[in-house]
Order: structure tokens, then sequence, then C-alpha cells
């Protein structure tokens, strides 16, 4: 029982920290949401793309999939948690 309370304690700090850790980015994520779903990262986008961006300025948001793998992992990640929490109810 001992070690089950040790690995829970472990799976509840590591939890409780990434929930504030993402709690604190939770605004960004939702700026870089709207950001990757309008003209203005299509206009970024293509100036990558024609080079016209300095070639020292870090652009990983302008490769097709970093935003949206990102944002899909988030979306199953909540399905996980939603998931988690069912099974705790019950």
């Amino acid at each position: 029982m001992e070690d089950i309370a040790d690995q829970a304690r472990q799976a509840v700090d590591a939890l409780t920290a990434a929930a504030e850790q993402y709690r604190a980015i939770q605004k960004g994520l939702a700026e870089l949401e709207s950001y990757y779903s309008s003209p203005a990262w299509k206009e970024d986008f293509q100036a990558s793309e024609e080079g016209r961006l300095p070639a020292d300025l870090k652009c990983g948001v302008l490769a097709e999939d970093t935003v949206y793998d990102l944002l899909s992992e988030r979306d199953e990640l909540m399905r996980e948690l939603e998931q988690l929490t069912a099974e705790e109810n019950g």
C-alpha cells in the first residue's frame, strides 16, 4: 500500500503541475489557434515559402502540421481527461 501511495502522490503532483502549466498558457493557446485559422497565418506562411522572412526568424508555427498537430493532441488529451473523470466517478 505504501508503494501505491507513493506512486499516486507522484502522479497527482505531476498532474497538478501540468494543469497549472496548461492553465497559464490557455490564453496564449487560444490566440495561437485563432492565428492558425486566420488570413494572417496564410500570409505569413506564403511569406516564409517565398523567402521574405529573415533567415534567423524562428517560424515553426508556419510548418503546415505543427499547430494542427498540437491542437489535435490537446483535443485528444482533453478527451482522455474526461474519460478518466468519468471512470473515477463510476
